[in-house]
């Protein structure tokens, strides 16, 4: 079978950012911090970071979730695109990473709009659900440790209403997950999530090469 995607080059990728990207400075501030920061790979990019945003006024959501923050790029993408009475919830386990976040979300005036717990992801999930937030959010974004990739989704998918929809980040891990030879813990575990949510009949999906793979699940 052929291949349909177009390959991006440097100067390819330079036009779709100056045909596209609409990018307020102070996020682009963030970006350019982050990138002089240990471990600067894990941030989104911004088309993504825009991309979601569309995502998130698409399906009018009201209430969203996001598994791994890092230095809130994603947080901000997110929080500026939901409305006046939205509210994200962030989950972390940095303080390091997250205080450049909670930074950048002042100065921009969304923190009161954004919830972010220190904690094991799969917790502060637990205790959303015990708090009676179960099928009541309607997007959710993953992006932190692969290893528990499965749990994250499933505790977001209990979280979601019915067509609600969850974005998960890094499924092509680099293109190691179509790589016999590679089979390290993190690939084997968004391999087998890959397949999972492939075969998975309580949602629509849909895996797109946007940055380092995103999978799009809408739940049924």
């Amino acid at each position: 079978m052929s291949r349909r995607t177009l390959e991006i080059t440097d100067s390819l990728y330079d036009y779709l950012l100056a045909h596209s990207l609409r990018e307020k400075p102070l996020f682009r501030k963030l970006r350019q911090t982050t990138a002089k920061m240990p471990m600067a790979g894990m941030q989104i990019s911004p088309e993504q970071g825009q991309f979601m945003a569309l995502l998130v006024e698409l399906i009018g959501a009201k209430k969203a979730i996001e598994v791994g923050t890092f230095t809130g790029y994603s947080g901000l993408c997110v929080a500026s695109a939901l409305p006046a009475n939205g509210h994200l919830w962030c989950c972390d386990v940095s303080e390091e990473f997250t205080a450049v976040a909670r930074k950048f979300w002042k100065q921009a005036k969304l923190d009161k709009k954004i919830t972010l717990t220190l904690a094991p992801a799969t917790e502060t999930i637990g205790k959303l659900l015990r708090s009676k937030h179960a099928g009541t959010f309607d997007f959710a974004f993953i992006d932190a440790d692969k290893s528990n990739y499965d749990a994250y989704y499933e505790g977001v998918l209990r979280l979601l209403r019915k067509g609600g929809l969850v974005a998960i980040d890094n499924v092509l891990w680099g293109g190691a997950v179509a790589d016999p030879k590679k089979n390290s813990p993190d690939t084997k575990a968004i391999r087998r999530l890959n397949a999972k949510i492939h075969k998975d009949k309580r949602v629509t999906a849909c895996l797109l090469p946007i940055g380092d793979g995103l999978t799009l699940a809408r739940k049924r």
